[in-house]
């Protein structure tokens, strides 16, 4: 079964060019390969949130014997190379669109729970002394044109009315004096809580705080092939070794290797995201344009930008990416990031970009995501789908899953919203067509 983009994408030996490997600080924990036989109660496949908060958590919480498998190095995926978005979110259902499929109770118990993710990652970060460079307290989505300002006003009244969210409408006159100003402004939603962070430094805490509690990590240990012993425990084969185990939780997310079981076979869309950040600004640049604020930021384009001020003042633009994973793809893709950075914001059109990298975020055909055990093998757990959204809800994902192995029941604050294996995109092998037919149609719409 091959993957679903090029080999470049996979390239597990490789640290991505990106600001955050480049101002992390080394790893203070050790991540040794697995090089022989070794046996656990816990393994976990996926060494980004998800699968290190699950580690942490049924380490600390329920001395559980657990190891770690990671194809690359600790935080090689999207836990390392993402935007830095803690903020809520997780589907790709707006919220008047999930109260109307879901109902008014599941979209508040979502909702609720995405709130508790965020302050998870919050508290996390105080009580094991991670030092994330948090900034901002809130999410600025803004509206990039006229009739996105009209969506943004039904969606404040969903979620302050309705979910019980902190959110605030501004005009686009409140936002060129608080926010920004530009021609590709009319308004935005700003929500709470929320917050901006280094995602690879929160990664490598949340590693270091769960190898501290007893969980074992293993880097350069790409699993081969998964099967069931004899005995009923699962076999974990990697180049080095074979790790055994009464459970195992699968936590690849967009980077899911589906050829390890034929369950998960077509039951992600992991889509490339690419992201750009310029040297520093001076005080005077970022004024030139109106910047004003520390949160981070989107717009509404249907084939959105994600933006924000680092704490040392560079700014950071990511933007949906290409549809093969090439190198001249990639290539490609900055080009476009940048004419599009630079045509919001005129007066950046000679700042210098130092650092460009990308990744996947990982999409269902179902829009939410899957957080649960398959149900014909109760000891295989999952978390997957966190549809750009991955440093709250996976971290929050993998405590969920970690009280559900420690207790033998799900978790009575696990939404059903989310609880359940995403159902199969339709004849798998035409998800790439399928994208690039979403993004034509997204093109167009932003067009108009």
């Amino acid at each position: 079964m091959r993957r679903l983009y090029d080999d470049n994408l996979y390239d597990f030996a490789t640290p991505q060019p990106s600001y955050w490997e480049a101002t992390a600080p080394p790893p203070a924990f050790t991540s040794p390969p697995l090089e022989r036989d070794e046996s656990c109660e816990v393994a976990i496949i996926g060494g980004g949130y998800t699968g290190l908060s699950a580690a942490y958590h049924l380490a600390s919480d329920h001395g559980i014997d657990v190891r770690v498998l990671e194809a690359g190095h600790i935080g090689w995926g999207a836990s390392g190379r993402n935007g830095g978005f803690c903020c809520i979110g997780g589907t790709g259902l707006h919220p008047r669109g999930m109260i109307r499929h879901f109902g008014l109770e599941a979209a508040r118990d979502w909702y609720r729970s995405q709130v508790q993710a965020v302050e998870l990652v919050r508290d996390l970060a105080n009580d094991e002394d991670i030092d994330v460079d948090a900034f901002g307290a809130a999410e600025v989505e803004i509206a990039h044109s006229v009739r996105a300002f009209t969506r943004l006003q039904s969606e404040h009244t969903a979620l302050t009315d309705l979910l019980g969210i902190d959110a605030e409408l501004l005009t686009r006159y409140e936002v060129s004096e608080r926010i920004y100003d530009s021609a590709e402004q009319h308004g935005a939603l700003i929500s709470k809580p929320a917050l901006g962070l280094h995602p690879l430094r929160f990664c490598r805490g949340l590693a270091l705080a769960a190898s501290l509690r007893g969980a074992k990590l293993h880097s350069a240990s790409e699993v081969l092939h998964w099967s069931r012993s004899a005995d009923g425990s699962h076999r974990l084969q990697t180049s080095g070794g074979t790790l055994r185990a009464s459970k195992v939780l699968f936590a690849t997310n967009g980077f899911m290797p589906e050829q390890l079981g034929a369950e998960f076979y077509g039951r992600t869309l992991p889509v490339i995201s690419a992201i750009v950040v310029t040297r520093p600004l001076s005080d005077d640049e970022r004024l030139d344009q109106g910047w004003r604020t520390e949160h981070p930021a989107i717009n509404s384009r249907h084939l959105l930008n994600y933006f924000r001020l680092l704490p040392d003042n560079r700014f950071l633009f990511g933007a949906r990416g290409h549809t093969r994973g090439t190198l001249q793809g990639e290539r490609a893709t900055y080009r476009k990031i940048i004419d599009t950075f630079r045509t919001i914001w005129p007066g950046w059109a000679d700042v210098e970009i130092e650092y460009r990298w990308h990744g996947l975020i990982c999409m269902t055909a179902s829009l939410r995501p899957g957080i649960g055990r398959l149900t014909d093998d109760p000891f295989t757990f999952f978390g997957f789908g966190y549809h750009g959204h991955g440093v709250n809800t996976a971290t929050w994902a993998g405590k969920q899953l970690a009280d559900w192995m420690g207790r033998g029941a799900a978790p009575d604050d696990l939404p059903r919203f989310a609880r359940e294996l995403p159902r199969r995109y339709p004849i798998p092998v035409l998800r790439r067509t399928y994208l690039r037919t979403g993004l034509v149609v997204a093109n167009w719409l932003d067009s108009l």
